[in-house]
């Protein structure tokens, strides 16, 4: 009986897939579509709220939750963070939870909103750290990440738009990077007839 328990255990664990390459989609459509809103492309946050709540937020905290699953620490801290990220952006944007409007004015947000870009830039920081021993194309999308996280906070203090204006396009950046490191991670997982490299550094 154990030992069926077991084969049955190594069977799951053998057809488990990577979590990586869907974890990435996730972040990089909803991180686009918000960069290109900042990079002035368009105007208004609201087509933003269902991609951060379901694709960006849900979706990405399962893949989060599937890496604990696999034993990937970074990744697992990773995805649930930034899942984490978007459900949080998303509560922002709904004028039913009142967030925007608990402050006494604009300047105020933007000073709560500056603090917490920061914040963000000071996590995806430690995850570019912890990204040193994976690979380049990891790597580059940490580390873009962090830039852009820096420039909108310094657009919210700052006041105006040239910083927000350079934190949407160092997203679109982060976002093309996410999705080569994705499409790297889907050819790889089925013997594609060709694969994308991502020059692995351990």
């Amino acid at each position: 009986m154990a030992q069926l328990a077991s084969d049955r255990s190594a069977s799951v664990a053998a057809t488990t897939a990577n979590p990586a390459p869907l974890g990435l989609s996730a972040f990089a459509l909803t991180t686009f579509v918000l960069s290109c809103s900042n990079a002035g492309f368009f105007k208004g946050l609201t087509i933003v709220l269902g991609l951060a709540l379901f694709y960006g937020g849900l979706v990405q905290l399962l893949a989060g939750l599937q890496e604990f699953r696999n034993g990937n620490t970074f990744g697992a801290t990773a995805f649930c963070s930034f899942g984490g990220f978007w459900l949080a952006y998303g509560a922002v944007l709904i004028p039913a939870f009142g967030i925007i409007a608990a402050y006494p004015n604009p300047t105020a947000f933007e000073t709560a909103a500056g603090y917490f870009n920061l914040a963000w830039a000071i996590f995806t920081a430690m995850m570019f750290v912890s990204s040193l021993r994976t690979n380049i194309a990891t790597m580059c999308v940490f580390g873009f990440l962090t830039l852009t996280f820096l420039a909108l906070a310094i657009g919210n203090f700052a006041g105006g738009t040239t910083w927000t204006t350079i934190g949407g396009w160092l997203g679109i950046i982060t976002a093309l990077i996410a999705w080569y490191t994705a499409l790297a991670g889907v050819l790889a997982s089925h013997n594609s007839m060709f694969n994308l490299p991502t020059w692995p550094r351990s």
